[in-house]
């Protein structure tokens, strides 16, 4: 069960920040915070794309993290694949949302019987 709650609390969290600030940056043409975005801006940055572009990304990634979190609690069993895929795609997303993705990829490991059907 406490596998299923952190897990629950990390998509949530990664998922929702995702989509807020993924339609705020739609909607003000900057992040929620602070005027430069975090770290993984600079990766972003640095192959060469505009960090300010990638709103849609964060609402599809968002999305993405609160639908697989969905599948997995109602046992999907295809879910626990997809969820692990979307956490690796969000590795990027220094520092919080990479932490975040490590825990979630530790847990879902570690707890994939518990996690899965």
């Amino acid at each position: 069960m406490v596998p299923k709650i952190i897990t629950s609390l990390i998509a949530m969290v990664v998922g929702g920040w995702m989509i807020f600030d993924g339609i705020h940056v739609l909607s003000t043409g900057k992040y929620f915070g602070p005027e430069k975005p975090g770290p993984w801006s600079d990766v972003v940055a640095s192959i060469g794309l505009d960090p300010f572009r990638f709103g849609v990304l964060f609402i599809v990634l968002g999305l993405l993290w609160l639908l697989f979190l969905t599948a997995m609690l109602l046992h999907q069993p295809w879910a626990w694949y997809a969820a692990l895929v979307t956490t690796i795609l969000t590795l990027w997303y220094l520092p919080v949302g990479t932490v975040l993705s490590l825990v979630y990829i530790v847990l879902l490991l570690v707890f994939r019987s518990k996690l899965q059907v």
